[in-house]
């Protein structure tokens, strides 16, 4: 056996405990040469692809602003920058499974990486928004197998004692990504340029197509008919609803007209492709997936989990930001805790994995999840760092207890033919449910903004008005500029409170979850008779 990496990381010890006795074993798949695999090695450039693109959902918008003036483009416009990049990954994550079946997973991986480097270096030299755009839309495309098949992957070169450890090397790489996107994003903006914020993907891409075109093996190729109609209805169903999610609340959902068709046009190929599904012979994905309850229950569960961690991660930056004024980086680096709770909690449950019920460490982990939130509705404007810190790593920690076993839970009696389509679907469910997430709390606190404003407005009288201008900033409230800072700290207060109604709001769907846990089967038992089948 090939010696594994030296390590004193918490993430260097999690990699080498998921390579134990692996370089001796082959994947059930194994290359036509029969040569051992080197899974540390492997299980490193995968991740090393997986964090790249993880790391690119957040890393690119706190450049926005730098962008835009460079393109001259106006604030509307540079959403597209944003918005091309998430449909194309939408769209393209169902069809994974069938690329990495017909092709062989290890060449989609590679070209994966190859044009996810490319497009990124392209976005970084783009001097106009059509280009810009454009890249990030073929970005989008590129990096989309990236997360699914690398899923795929740790399961299939690790025996299923190993599964749970596998799986938090990986959830590490996915849920850390999104959290220091912002401060990566935000130090790189700073002091460089917006243009490193796509630079940086360059040099991990060339490592891992390197590391991965050495050590990776192929898979068997499965030849199928290609079920265009199904691909097609369901692109446009995910296409159509990612397009009215991200510019609902920008064009006041129902009561614009592009609205109402992006919705119209959700649905009808919605029920196209449903229609289509249980009708044909072959349909795009296998209703095999379906038949499987672990499997089924696992996505409901992943597609809150994304609601509850993309939402707050979405709201968490700007509230620093705009209500407490706090500096790009830093609002980043108070941010950053989340992650490493992330990471600590993975690693704890990667050696407690298949020794307790996995049930209990995701009631535990949605328990501790819940808790903090609860703690961010007492969040104020006068507070410190210190309460963000906590309840960041009480939340990063719950999460990480949730996120592996889920995984493992998932895919433990899932037949390993199916795992490049039940990759990909779980990976789109929990991308669904950060998209829906992120629209219901930004429109909420909106709306909720504009009542509370309304509600302090009426408590403004005469007889109050004297003492309420010296809280802003002593300045006579006769005048245009007292009346203007008057307004400026009513807005504060009530976005405050608008912030606090959504944590509150995530706190109760993240403990009404909870009772579900029992309808999925001992995962232990289930294990083991995934084995016996193997």
């Amino acid at each position: 056996m090939e010696e594994n990496l030296s390590s004193h990381t918490p993430l260097e010890e999690v990699i080498e405990e998921a390579g134990e006795g692996a370089a001796a074993t082959r994947l059930p798949h194994s290359d036509s040469a029969g040569t051992t695999l080197n899974r540390p090695l492997i299980t490193l450039f995968i991740m090393a692809a997986t964090i790249m693109q993880a790391l690119d959902s957040t890393i690119a918008n706190v450049a926005l602003p730098q962008m835009q003036g460079t393109l001259s483009a106006t604030q509307d416009q540079m959403g597209w920058v944003l918005t091309s990049y998430i449909i194309a990954a939408a769209i393209m994550i169902p069809l994974t499974g069938w690329l990495a079946g017909r092709f062989g997973r290890k060449k989609v991986f590679l070209i994966s990486i190859v044009g996810f480097t490319l497009t990124s270096a392209l976005c970084g030299v783009s001097t106009s928004l059509p280009e810009i755009v454009l890249f990030r839309f073929l970005q989008g495309i590129s990096g989309a197998a990236l997360v699914p098949l690398s899923q795929a992957v740790l399961f299939d070169i690790n025996p299923p004692e190993n599964h749970g450890r596998a799986m938090a090397v990986w959830g590490i790489g996915v849920t850390l990504g999104p959290v220091l996107g912002p401060m990566l994003g935000g130090w790189l903006t700073q002091d460089y340029s917006w243009r490193w914020v796509f630079f940086i993907n360059v040099p991990i891409g060339i490592v891992a197509f390197l590391g991965l075109s050495a050590t990776m093996p192929e898979t068997k190729k499965m030849l199928g008919r290609f079920d265009f109609f199904g691909f097609a209805t369901l692109s446009l169903c995910i296409g159509a609803l990612q397009l009215f999610l991200d510019r609902g609340e920008m064009n006041d959902w129902f009561h614009s007209n592009e609205i109402i068709i992006e919705a119209f046009v959700a649905c009808v190929a919605l029920y196209y492709f449903l229609v289509h599904s249980f009708t044909s012979s072959r349909p795009f994905l296998s209703p095999a997936l379906f038949t499987d309850r672990n499997f089924v229950m696992a996505n409901i569960f992943i597609f809150l989990i994304g609601v509850v961690l993309f939402a707050t991660l979405a709201l968490i930056p700007p509230m620093l930001q705009n209500q407490m004024n706090y500096p790009v980086i830093f609002s980043g680096l108070v941010t950053a805790p989340r992650g490493l709770g992330t990471m600590f909690g993975m690693v704890v449950v990667g050696r407690l994995i298949g020794k307790i019920d996995a049930r209990v460490i995701m009631a535990t982990g949605l328990a501790l999840t819940g808790f903090s939130l609860w703690q961010m509705t007492n969040f104020d404007l006068l507070m410190g760092a210190s309460p963000i810190v906590v309840s960041g790593l009480i939340q990063g920690f719950g999460v990480g207890l949730v996120y592996v076993p889920l995984s493992t839970v998932a895919f433990g009696t899932l037949p390993a033919a199916l795992r490049n389509e039940g990759t990909a679907f779980f990976n789109l469910q929990r991308n669904l449910g950060s998209a829906i997430g992120i629209s219901v709390v930004e429109t909420l606190l909106t709306r909720n903004t504009q009542m509370m404003h309304a509600s302090l407005a009426e408590h403004i009288t005469p007889y109050n008005l004297n003492s309420l201008a010296v809280l802003s900033s002593h300045t006579d409230p006769g005048t245009p500029s007292g009346i203007a800072a008057l307004n400026h700290m009513l807005t504060n207060q009530a976005t405050m409170v608008a912030y606090l109604d959504d944590y509150k709001l995530m706190m109760v769907l993240t403990l009404a979850v909870i009772p579900l846990l029992i309808v999925l089967r001992p995962p232990v038992q289930a294990q083991k008779e995934m084995a016996v089948m193997e």
